[in-house]
């Protein structure tokens, strides 16, 4: 157990079969969101709202339609543990069937009625004397709940690069997690701005069919490939003939998969090893000198995110692709100039930037106790204790926060986790008849000390710049040891690191020792 972790706590109390439920917000319809909804039916609590911007569920799921969108997790582990789906068709699953998945969990467990599509959650302020969250919608509308379970994660906001002149060019321009799906590429010049997740899934789709596809790359990647074969259907009959191996075989991928954590140890020496492999696939793969140069990456392996995929590099060896790693100096009307001065004629441009991963809820605005803005709170670098909840922000809980996305395991298993914390949080109020609970500043500090010192042992504090961590090198967005030690740290509840307030009385002294 990491020093400054809690411990497990009491078990958490039942709910009296009479007992009023706080009303819980739950904002998106991701993963998070609707896993929480589910057990939160599960536990038999109708009492919530599920606040969705979009006109359907899905998250990024949704959002993600791009030609190959496929997840680098297996799906039997990439699916809800107490929403078990027995016939993937494919080991790693695709886009579509991981969306069809989200959208029959939703009909499975009739949460429909609850959710409000088309409503955009836009500020949240805490009331200390009603000991409330007033939330404003998009519209102006106002609505009201004891508890705030934000399931927004951290990748659902396209990052735009600041590129002069972009706003001047004639073509199109779209970027990969708003893939135009009415855009015809055939025979057109395509300028694909980034080589990360989304890109090295994308290209190998629109290559054969467009005229030339550029690839305007900033650093390389680390890549390692990737075979993604059907399940058979007898594999599919036994899994739903049998849950139990159905079990088992999740069970083993979770521990295949915790074993990589040694990947990502500063100086691993199980890190050199998978570089080695990585490597020699790249050379195998790439016969042009020229063009292996390029994709050397000039960092150790994991700094960044490692991509999966098996038919990238093969692509980039087609006649009509280009890989430049000169810098992008401006765009044009008609294309774009490079550092060197060459120019590019380009007829589309897709931007593969990522997404805005350390601005953590934002847009929202949160106003906690005493006016505190959550993102003034947040300056240097977002922080919550295990990642869930931030002092002088009562029941506001968050799924995917701070320091608990993976490089290495599925982060449905931290998802889950979190979702059955906050659950014990809710009965915990009910069963003490509380108001709110707050964790303590001091608690919260020394939570994220040690957090802080023990992501110095990883590699993604290593020189590169990479979507986990802050321009000032803070890494806010990663979980630095096995989730195994999450799921201790978060397996009960230890009370005593709130503030808790009786309905019309404070019982835990001052409120986070402020």
């Amino acid at each position: 157990m990491i020093q400054g972790l809690p411990g497990g706590g009491r078990a958490h109390p039942a709910i009296p079969t009479d007992a009023e439920t706080p009303h819980i917000a739950i904002l998106g319809t991701g993963f998070g969101g609707l896993g929480m909804a589910i057990r939160l039916v599960q536990a038999g609590i109708t009492s919530f709202t599920i606040y969705e911007k979009a006109d359907g569920v899905g998250g990024t799921w949704r959002d993600n339609r791009y030609p190959g969108a496929e997840c680098d997790v297996p799906s039997h582990l990439y699916s809800l543990s107490f929403a078990p789906k027995a016939d993937w068709s494919r080991h790693y699953p695709e886009q579509p069937e991981i969306l069809a998945y989200l959208e029959d969990c939703t009909d499975t467990w009739s949460l429909r009625p609850h959710i409000r599509f088309g409503t955009e959650i836009v500020a949240a302020r805490f009331d200390e004397d009603e000991a409330a969250w007033h939330l404003e919608t998009a519209s102006g509308e106002e609505a009201v709940a004891d508890v705030v379970v934000c399931g927004l994660g951290q990748l659902n906001r396209p990052a735009v690069p600041d590129i002069a002149g972009l706003d001047e060019f004639g073509g199109t321009v779209f970027h990969s997690a708003r893939w135009d799906l009415d855009h015809d590429l055939t025979d057109e010049r395509v300028a694909v701005i980034g080589n990360g997740a989304s890109a090295v899934q994308f290209v190998p789709r629109i290559a054969p069919e467009t005229a030339r596809l550029t690839i305007f790359q900033r650093s390389a990647n680390w890549v390692l490939p990737k075979k993604n074969p059907p399940f058979s259907a007898l594999t599919k009959r036994l899994f739903a003939r049998f849950p139990k191996l159905d079990r088992a075989y999740r069970g083993a991928l979770y521990l295949t998969f915790e074993a990589r954590f040694f990947w990502f140890r500063r100086n691993s020496r199980f890190a050199r090893l998978i570089e080695k492999a990585a490597a020699k696939y790249r050379d195998d793969e790439v016969a042009d000198d020229e063009l292996r140069a390029k994709l050397v990456p000039d960092y150790p392996i994991g700094c960044k995110r490692i991509l999966a995929v098996s038919d990238y590099f093969s692509t980039l060896m087609r006649d009509n692709v280009d890989v430049v790693d000169t810098p992008i100096e401006r765009l044009t009307a008609t294309g774009i100039v490079t550092g060197d001065g060459e120019v590019h004629p380009v007829d589309t441009v897709i931007l593969a930037t990522g997404f805005e991963s350390t601005s953590f809820l934002a847009p929202l605005e949160i106003v906690g106790r005493d006016g505190q803005k959550l993102d003034e709170v947040w300056h240097d670098g977002a922080e919550a204790y295990l990642g869930l909840t931030v002092s002088g922000f009562p029941n506001l809980f968050m799924l995917y926060g701070p320091n608990t996305n993976l490089g290495h395991n599925s982060i449905v298993f931290m998802l889950e986790r979190q979702i059955g914390y906050v659950l014990q949080c809710v009965r915990e109020l009910v069963a003490d008849d509380l108001a709110f609970l707050d964790v303590r500043r001091p608690v919260m500090d020394a939570y994220n000390r040690a957090i802080q010192k023990r992501m110095h042992q990883t590699v993604w504090e290593a020189d590169c710049d990479s979507w986990y961590k802050t321009a000032s090198g803070k890494v806010t967005n990663n979980w630095p040891t096995f989730t195994v030690e999450y799921w201790l740290a978060t397996r009960h509840p230890h009370f005593p690191v709130f503030e808790a307030r009786r309905r019309g009385a404070c019982v835990r002294g001052p409120a986070g020792g402020r």
